[in-house]
């Protein structure tokens, strides 16, 4: 069979893995229902064009396990498997013409259906024996979202069950098998022009990823997941609160001396936001999902580093995706940054760094980073390892929220330091009034060695009562008390 012989012959290992799986899945169909019991859907896109072509292979691989080779042959451009056609009047006239087209060529046996979907299939499924329907599902797509391989039907459907054999394909997945195979396939694709005349758009297969395909689509909108991580109407001195969670064995054992912390800390606290909490957690999937779990529910944003990576105690994204209670799924878009950034190299271990928490992801685009930055409702995954890459990515997330408010930017934090060499005694008592008369402020002490001066930290919105704070405590003892801290 063409189809089968074209993949066998091509270099490209792993579009030979991703077709392998997809063949085991169609034949596992095969060995669960008769022929008259599966059918197709059809719409003339790429994905389902894939997925014929798939079936086709797959229905003669099949044949040829249950029959004499010489009878496969003679019977090669059969394809007895009912297919379904939704044919819309909104539909680009090419993609009708494509999928008639293709019908003639494969001899399907084809159901025009101009009834909505669920009604379409409803009146299908009572007038015949269908029991399952190949479809060409890829994650990444709206309906993708808690589907495998193989399921049922949602509620308040008619009973049949999804079989979807290209489900972990991604967008490099499937112009891959379409050029491998020199099949044919709609003509839209390889049309470079868009509506706007001053604008010029690439044939889809010389595209890098499958965002540009879809340009003109659309933001995904996650506010339903977020947690106020938009520009919205805030006072000067409102604050919102952030945690700040580390993951690594390596830290809990003192083996590396976590030097990113604060610095998060003091770039929170520039753009007005208050951290509640600094925690480290093992690398471990449970402990990471219990402590984010935690933490986004009580915070505005988590911020979450370490543990990101092929290595098996890489666990973060793991972890975030079971404190979200979803799965973790192939991601096509930062798939293809990957390759970008490792090419070759991104097969094995490495290739699952492209599957992220399934339904809940957005990436952070800039052109400065390699690859995006990963938020997860109000959780963002950071994958800085040093103090320097941290600070790239920092500075690209606050360029990044000036204009998209993926953050909210707010009056930053002021302070002032005043250093004594009264005694702890001494200061307390002054010190604990203080704080019941200005609530909207940090005041504490510290002292950097034990015999050091003790150093009193006034910190808040507003420089005003910052200043008004300082000048209650120094007029509780005498002159020269106090020094002021640059």
């Amino acid at each position: 069979m063409e189809i089968d012989k074209a993949i066998r012959e091509c270099a490209d290992s792993r579009l030979k893995t991703k077709y392998s799986n997809a063949i085991s899945v169609i034949k596992r169909a095969f060995a669960l229902y008769s022929i008259q019991e599966v059918a197709l859907s059809f719409n003339g896109g790429k994905d389902s064009t894939v997925l014929l072509h798939l079936l086709r292979a797959g229905y003669f691989l099949h044949r040829a396990e249950e029959s004499c080779s010489q009878d496969v042959v003679d019977g090669e451009n059969t394809f007895p498997i009912r297919t379904i056609y939704f044919e819309s009047a909104s539909a680009f006239p090419e993609i009708n013409s494509f999928t008639y087209e293709a019908a003639a060529t494969y001899n399907l046996q084809m159901d025009i259906i101009r009834l909505d979907f669920k009604s379409g299939l409803e009146a299908l499924l009572k007038a015949n024996p269908i029991r399952a329907i190949f479809l060409g599902v890829r994650i990444g797509d709206p309906t993708a979202v808690g589907q495998e391989q193989f399921s049922p039907s949602s509620p308040g459907w008619p009973a049949f069950m999804r079989v979807n054999p290209i489900l972990d394909w991604s967008y490099r997945d499937v112009w891959a098998f379409l050029l491998a195979c020199k099949v044919r396939y709609c003509s839209l694709y390889d049309q470079g022009d868009s509506n706007n005349s001053e604008e010029k758009f690439k044939p889809a297969y010389l595209l890098p990823d499958g965002r540009l395909e879809r340009a003109g689509r659309a933001k995904k909108q996650l506010s339903s997941i977020s947690n106020g991580l938009k520009f919205k109407d805030l006072n000067s001195d409102s604050v919102l609160t952030a945690s700040v969670i580390a993951v690594g064995d390596e830290i809990l054992f003192g083996t590396v001396e976590d030097k990113l912390r604060s610095f998060l800390c003091r770039k929170l606290h520039s753009i007005g936001w208050a951290v509640l909490l600094l925690a480290v957690t093992r690398n471990d999937v449970d402990s990471v999902a219990e402590e984010v779990e935690r933490r986004k529910s009580t915070n505005d944003m988590v911020f979450i580093y370490g543990g990101v990576g092929p290595l098996h105690s890489d666990v973060t994204v793991a972890g975030v995706a079971k404190a979200f209670g979803v799965r973790l799924a192939p991601d096509e878009e930062f798939e293809e940054h990957l390759r970008h950034l490792i090419a070759e190299k991104c097969t094995g271990d490495k290739n699952e760094m492209a599957q992220l928490p399934e339904g809940i992801t957005e990436l952070l685009h800039h052109e400065q980073l390699p690859v995006p930055l990963i938020k997860c409702g109000n959780v963002i995954i950071l994958t800085a390892t040093n103090v320097a890459e941290l600070d790239l990515q920092w500075d690209c997330l606050i360029e990044s929220a000036k204009s998209n408010g993926d953050l909210v930017l707010m009056a930053p934090f002021v302070s002032k330091s005043l250093a004594t060499t009264l005694s702890d005694v001494e200061i307390a008592q002054p010190l604990s009034k203080l704080r019941l008369q200005y609530p909207d402020m940090n005041i504490g002490g510290y002292r950097g060695s034990r015999k050091g001066p003790l150093i009193v930290r006034f910190e808040g919105k507003d420089p005003t009562r910052i200043e008004a704070a300082s000048q209650s405590l120094c007029q509780n003892f005498h002159s020269g008390a106090f020094s002021q801290i640059e």
